[in-house]
């Protein structure tokens, strides 16, 4: 006898699949809409090329002349996308014009480019190389380095660097050189978040500017304690210091030449090692992140970027550091970078417009503006309406400042329907613009709700959703605790220790959904996803998904018509003909996507397939007995007492393009291994009308999926032809 077998919408996952009777227990790439399972749309790369590095930052606007401007903000190059096209607008720091600056070796690919002073620059940061002139006794030419960026090797010293070329020297090795002129790029981080030691691994947002860095000028075992450098000149002397080789720290006391004495190792809650000669030496002695405390460990934050706009400006502020803006209305805009603000912070944590009122509001920002050692993570600045410059508070004007008081620092802030919602690690206030003498007024709105990660919060209809150390949270006027049936799934395996500040949440209104992308316990990048239907659920049935969907950064389709995410590779590279080509980048590639198209994934013009599934609980058969005189008395006998046996489904799609295959899981006993039914999995088309098969278990789960290109699909309900059949 045939029978419908339905399930609740939503994935639960913190019951066992034999509790989970009709309730979906796992997915991948699925979506509940109107209540049904059905595989998410499809995604296509956007531009031919990818970007350098992570990217950490996407805002979307258009300009008074209607064009349209993403700003893709990565840990090192800050684009604009526009028509198919990456533009690089990343500010520069110091530019600095060389002669005999090159120095090369026969059959290495290593370039050593020599300054006349301390050029400030950290390996791994962005150089433009261009104005070059003449390089002699090599076989580079102007074509290797003019208009060309170049990720920075090493910092052998405070007045050299080294870059890497695409092949080795085969010349005598050039000893002088014309001109050339280095455009060195603000730094910005590094492109995963790491969990450091003792002290922290860097200043402010845990990478100390300007760093000094040498090489070991031999090998030492876990035990030396006579310790030289290729170039100690630029590391501090007096006093107790300290240096980073690999993981080890090392601590000294005195320099003579360029030996250190007084050493000490395998400090700072770090274990000694041996490391070769040539290994890369840092200066760490000023490596202390703000707010931290002398000892215990710490996060090393990722470079991460807060972006808005202000009219036809993108403002863009490099999290912990200085704060930019980018005029997209001007002539030739694209071939333009952008440039500091004037008057502006010079360290802060986070950033956002204000509106309708317009103030540049910073957060965790300097009580001294442009002095980055008063950098407060409680404190909150304000510009004057509608001046981006103007941030003294003056009787002739409305700029300001104010204090939180409940957490240690402020985590992010985001624009709501009536107020600014801003986080601290521990608390939610509101920020509201009351107008003067006071300009925005400060209530706390939660406690134990502080957010998890600086771009783990998204606004919708009114209401403001986030990812909490202690939970999922809205606020819609009063504070709620989001029921979670996965909340075990996530928690238990998120990576809140060293990969809080890459959670980044999504909105796709298209749909319904919030997503929060997040690393797991190990990983250092974003690989999962989990997701809630704020249209469809309700406190009595959440609908909440799970996936790897993985995307570093996601905005809407406010302005395009469709959502568009950035994907990080971390071990993806650039081709040498890219527009966004950096030389020697070992931070990997993001690719740009324009999502909700399409039934597959499109990246660089090859189609894969994007396999999704969902399986149910465990599903069991009750006995129905007759007993006693009366008719249609009766007696429920078993629940999964009896083994049930299925002849044929009736399989139910309420749309379907290409192939479904759909497998029955059997098992006896709750900690069987499931298996297959012997006929399956079966393959469903368009025009199945039946499936017959012989499968016989005590449970069945019932499981969907596709595994091809251009195959779409969205479950109705299916129709099983169960009986009972004995009990072993």
């Amino acid at each position: 006898m045939l029978q419908k077998v339905n399930f609740a919408p939503g994935i639960n996952k913190q019951i066992t699949a034999t509790a989970a009777e009709s309730q979906w227990v796992d997915c991948d790439n699925v979506r509940f809409r109107y209540l049904f399972p059905e595989k998410i749309g499809g995604w296509k790369q956007l531009g031919a090329d990818n970007v350098t590095g992570a990217a950490r930052g996407l805002h979307q606007f258009t300009n008074s002349a209607g064009q349209k401007y993403s700003i893709i903000g990565t840990n090192r190059v800050l684009y604009a996308y526009s028509g198919g096209v990456f533009y690089d607008i990343h500010p520069i720091k110091t530019t600095t014009t060389l002669t005999n600056a090159f120095s090369t070796t026969n059959g290495s690919a290593i370039v050593t480019i020599n300054f006349s002073g301390d050029h400030g620059i950290e390996a791994g940061d962005v150089i433009l190389l261009d104005n070059f002139t003449a390089i002699t006794n090599s076989d580079y030419a102007a074509a290797n380095f003019d208009d060309i960026r170049f990720m920075v090797t090493t910092v052998p010293s405070s007045n050299t660097l080294t870059i890497t070329m695409p092949s080795n020297e085969s010349g005598s090795g050039a000893t002088e050189s014309g001109g050339i002129r280095v455009q060195h790029y603000y730094h910005i981080g590094p492109d995963v978040q790491a969990q450091g030691f003792g002290y922290g691994l860097g200043s402010w947002s845990g990478v100390e500017v300007g760093a000094t860095s040498t090489t070991l000028a031999s090998g030492i075992n876990d035990s030396t304690t006579s310790i030289t450098l290729n170039d100690a000149s630029q590391f501090p002397s007096s006093g107790t210091n300290f240096i980073q080789i690999g993981t080890e720290e090392i601590s000294y006391t005195a320099i003579s030449g360029n030996s250190l004495s007084g050493v000490t190792r395998a400090v700072r809650n770090t274990t000694a090692a041996s490391h070769s000669g040539g290994d890369t030496v840092t200066s760490s002695s000023n490596f202390v992140a703000w707010g931290e405390a002398a000892s215990g460990d710490l996060i090393v934050d990722p470079g991460m970027w807060s972006l808005d706009n202000f009219g036809d400006k993108a403002i863009c502020l490099i999290v912990d550091g200085e704060c930019f803006e980018w005029n997209s209305s001007a002539t030739d805009a694209t071939s333009t970078r952008a440039t500091i603000i004037s008057g502006a912070p010079t360290a802060s944590r986070h950033m956002l417009v204000s509106t309708p009122d317009r103030h540049l509001v910073f957060y965790g920002t300097e009580t001294t503006i442009g002095t980055k050692s008063t950098q407060d993570n409680m404190f909150i600045r304000f510009s004057s309406v509608e001046d981006i410059n103007d941030y003294t508070p003056t009787a002739t004007n409305d700029a300001g400042t104010q204090r939180l008081a409940d957490g240690s620092r402020i985590m992010g802030a985001i624009r709501g329907r009536d107020a600014i919602y801003v986080y601290t690690d521990t608390a939610l206030f509101l920020m509201r613009f009351v107008g003067q003498p006071f300009t925005f007024a400060f209530v706390q709105a939660g406690t134990n709700c502080g957010l998890a990660g600086k771009n783990a919060v998204v606004e919708v209809d009114g209401a403001a959703y986030w990812l909490s150390e202690n939970g999922f949270f809205k606020y819609s006027g009063a504070l709620e605790s989001l029921t979670c049936l996965v909340e075990d799934y996530v928690y238990d395996d998120i990576n809140l220790d060293s990969g809080n500040q890459m959670i980044n949440a999504g909105l796709n209104n298209l749909f319904g959904e919030i997503m929060w992308f997040y690393p797991t316990s190990s990983s250092s990048v974003v690989n999962r996803m989990v997701s809630y239907n704020y249209q469809d659920s309700s406190p009595q049935r959440p609908i909440w998904t799970v996936g790897t969907l993985a995307r570093t950064a996601w905005q809407d389709s406010a302005v395009f018509g469709k959502p568009h995410a950035l994907e990080y590779d971390a071990d993806g590279v650039e081709g040498a003909t890219s527009a966004t080509y950096v030389q020697g980048n070992t931070d990997g590639v993001s690719t740009y996507y324009e999502h909700e198209t399409g039934t597959d994934q499109i990246k660089a013009g090859v189609t894969t397939a994007i396999t999704a599934n969902i399986l149910s609980g465990d599903f069991d058969i009750t006995q129905r007995v007759a007993r006693g005189s009366t008719v249609g008395a009766a007696d429920l006998r078993g629940d999964g007492e009896y083994l049930m046996k299925i002849r044929r489904f009736v399989p139910d799609f309420i749309s379907q393009t290409g192939d479904t295959r759909v497998t029955l899981n059997l098992r006896d006993f709750s900690n069987d291994a499931a298996a297959s039914s012997s006929l399956g999995p079966f393959t469903i088309t368009s025009s199945t009308s039946k499936v017959d098969t012989r499968a016989r278990a005590r449970a069945i789960a019932l499981k969907i999926e596709n595994t091809g290109t251009s195959q779409d699909w969205k479950l109705g309900t299916f129709r099983l032809d169960i009986q009972p059949d004995g009990r072993r």
